[in-house]
């Protein structure tokens, strides 16, 4: 792992795990095919890493950028022709939750989807319970502007005493949508609350798309909220009235958490997504390690 820039301001806290084992199992998203995903405590230094266990050699997929192999619709990570799509849902919770060491078994390419949130995944933690380790782990604080920008997508990490996200969703050519913002101080509780819950969304056309060619398999108002002009098509309506703009919360969460650290800083989104999200988050990896130097 790379090292910190021992010009950056650091503070440390103790490394965590899980204090059991938790297991989920549904249906992928993309794929519509069976899947379980089994959390299994790690020991100090170990990090996020997958286990896809239906593969012979049960091949490791550490959850870092230099793995991510697709941004297309979804995060994809993977070593060569071992993949796991749509990480960034689990991720987020485990992020959120301030989990460093974790096994994630997983008997499938995909994760299941669960509601389209990360809601399945803060219940896995919660049920597990959370267990302190005795190694210590770094909070880097950025201290100067990091930012990035292309035609009207921006990011930015400014300096902040605490991990606060705000994004901006816009969608002109939605009657519905138009823009909406949202901004939080991340905290177990305040993700457990306001983003876990908030589901994946998509524009109808883009929906019919995807279902024209078979590339969304699993998806049905179980697990996303869909956009026809004005009209939201959902199983219980909206949770939130900008619960678009949480799920990119949530998104924006779960990718930069593949910068593995941990950082102090608030985080400024204008309509990223995850291919954007990922080149910021290796360009704010760049600030925070020797590599800038």
């Amino acid at each position: 792992m790379a090292k910190v820039n021992p010009a950056l301001e650091m503070i440390t806290r103790k490394q965590r795990t899980l204090a059991a084992s938790a297991e989920f199992s549904g249906i992928g998203i993309h794929t519509g095919e069976s899947v379980s995903l089994r959390f299994v405590p790690a020991k100090e230094g170990t990090g996020i890493v997958f286990k896809r266990i239906d593969l012979p050699s049960q091949p490791l997929i550490p959850a870092t950028v230099e793995y991510v192999q697709d941004t297309a619709r979804s995060t994809t990570i993977g070593i060569g022709d071992v993949k796991i799509h749509t990480v960034e849902h689990v991720l987020s919770a485990i992020k959120a939750n301030g989990i460093d060491n974790l096994s994630i078994e997983i008997s499938n390419i995909e994760p299941p989807v669960g509601n389209g949130s990360s809601d399945v995944f803060v219940e896995m933690i919660e049920n597990a319970g959370v267990a302190e380790q005795d190694a210590t782990v770094p909070i880097v604080k950025i201290q100067q502007p990091v930012f990035w920008s292309e035609g009207d997508i921006h990011i930015v990490a400014l300096p902040y005493d605490g991990y606060r996200i705000s994004y901006t969703l816009s969608y002109p050519g939605s009657p519905f949508l138009k823009a909406q913002f949202h901004s939080i101080l991340l905290t177990p509780e305040s993700f457990l609350h306001e983003i876990a819950p908030c589901r994946t969304f998509s524009l109808y056309k883009e929906i019919s798309y995807l279902m024209d060619r078979g590339l969304i398999k699993g998806g049905s108002l179980d697990n996303a909220v869909v956009i026809k002009d004005d009209v939201i098509l959902s199983k219980g309506g909206l949770f939130f009235p900008d619960e678009m703009a949480r799920h990119k919360i949530l998104d924006l969460i779960g990718d930069l958490s593949l910068i593995g650290f941990d950082f102090h800083a608030h985080i400024i989104a204008i309509r990223s997504g995850h291919s954007s999200n990922f080149t910021f988050a290796k360009q704010l990896l760049k600030h925070i390690t020797m590599e800038n130097h």
